[in-house]
């Protein structure tokens, strides 16, 4: 999944050269993902040897990926032109899974 969107995305609070003409509210997505058997059996192999266990860093870049996306479509519903401070939070809901949270402050601009 890749993120595509006209919207404007940022960590900080302003955006360069554009009015900020309304607070719109906190945009939000999330997903919640579990490992899988196959995953931890690969994993575990890898990890006897050490390095990094690609097939976690790929599951956790699709879940960031699925929750951006969802957090731009809730600022779309919003009417929102951008979305600022935005920020990724993980925690763990269950043994082997985990939620991954991506927020941001939904905003018109002028």
């Amino acid at each position: 999944m890749v993120l595509t969107t006209n919207m404007i995305l940022t960590t900080t609070e302003k955006i360069p050269n554009k009015e900020i003409v309304e607070i719109l509210g906190v945009a939000r997505g999330s997903t919640v993902r579990a490992r899988n058997v196959g995953r931890d059996i690969f994993a575990g192999f890898k990890s006897l040897i050490g390095g990094e266990i690609s097939e976690y860093t790929q599951l956790q870049a699709q879940s960031r990926e699925q929750a951006m996306s969802r957090m731009c479509s809730d600022a779309e519903r919003m009417g929102a032109d951008a979305i600022l401070n935005i920020r990724l939070t993980t925690s763990m809901v269950m043994q082997g899974a985990s939620e991954i949270l991506a927020y941001g402050t939904a905003v018109k601009l002028k």
